[in-house]
């Protein structure tokens, strides 16, 4: 049965290859974005012509993931026209790239803002009808650097990306009693297909930047670069992203997977990932919470099959 899907931050990259993806499957699918009447116009169009070559369901709606009320009103919007809202994903995020000092504080809190607490406003906007349903299921593009190797001039993006995941396992034991289920999708580096790396912002103190670029660290930046790009397979594909948020949730309620790798550099978080997630369901065994590992099936059997 379709499934109505929310995705935020879906005009390009992973955001705009699941929609596509999901869409094709059947599914009804909210590409949001901000500013679709401007800058993301072009894809709005892009959209509404892959839906008619395609015949599928894929639309556009407005929501800028800083704005509460943006969120508020797209997910409204969402639920009248449908009477139910089925998956979240969480993908909208941002990416800089620069040495950690010469970022500031103001710079940081803006990008926590992008890839934090963004899902807070969506999941403030959309858990309670998924509540009041009593079944639905969270998807959240996490990163492996929130596990795994970690190279330089990355630590805001990082840092970021550790605190969505953090509030994501937290999250997931908040909402299994509710009969809503999570699935954590963990991308690795992918230097190719995105915008992540083309996008990326810049730090603003352009003079302690000089610093580092004219210091023991002149051309860091480089062999960064060049180092990410030596261990990315040649082969590597961003679609296997989107062909893991399909595979999630075309699978049947209590079935589906924590945590999906997406890897092509296998640096490591998936092994990490494993321990730790492991280690956090023994405390809640311990506690006597072990429970809120398995979400409950609260709805009827054709809803949860939806």
């Amino acid at each position: 049965m379709k499934k109505v899907i929310v995705i935020t931050g879906a005009s390009s990259g992973f955001g705009a290859l699941s929609a596509r993806a999901l869409a094709k499957t059947g599914h009804i699918v909210y590409a949001s974005m901000r500013d679709t009447t401007g800058r993301n116009a072009s894809q709005v169009e892009a959209a509404a012509k892959f839906a008619k070559e395609n015949n599928a369901d894929l639309r556009t709606i407005e929501l800028d993931v800083a704005l509460q009320l943006s969120a508020d009103t797209a997910i409204e919007k969402i639920v009248s026209e449908n009477k139910r809202l089925d998956v979240v994903i969480h993908n909208a995020g941002h990416m800089v790239f620069g040495p950690a000092e010469a970022f500031t504080p103001e710079q940081l809190a803006e990008l926590y803002d992008i890839n934090v607490l963004s899902t807070q406003r969506v999941n403030r906007a959309a858990l309670p009808q998924l509540r009041k349903q009593g079944n639905g299921l969270v998807v959240w593009v996490s990163s492996s650097s929130s596990a795994g190797g970690t190279p330089p001039y990355l630590a805001p993006y990082f840092a970021a990306k550790a605190g969505m995941d953090a509030m994501a396992v937290i999250y997931a034991r908040e909402l299994t009693r509710w009969g809503i289920e999570t699935s954590i999708i963990v991308p690795g580096a992918f230097t190719g297909g995105t915008n992540h790396f083309a996008h990326a912002g810049s730090p603003a103190d352009k003079a302690r930047a000089a610093e580092y670029d004219s210091g023991p660290y002149k051309g860091f930046a480089d062999d960064i670069m060049k180092g990410f790009a030596s261990i990315v397979p040649p082969d590597a594909d961003v679609s296997a992203v989107a062909d893991a948020i399909v595979r999630v949730v075309d699978t049947p309620f209590g079935k589906r997977p924590f945590r999906v790798h997406v890897d092509p550099t296998q640096d490591g978080a998936e092994v990490v990932n494993m321990v730790l997630d492991r280690v956090r369901a023994e405390l809640l065994r311990r506690i006597g919470l072990a429970d809120v590992l398995t979400p409950r099936a609260l709805a009827s059997q054709s809803q949860n099959a939806a």
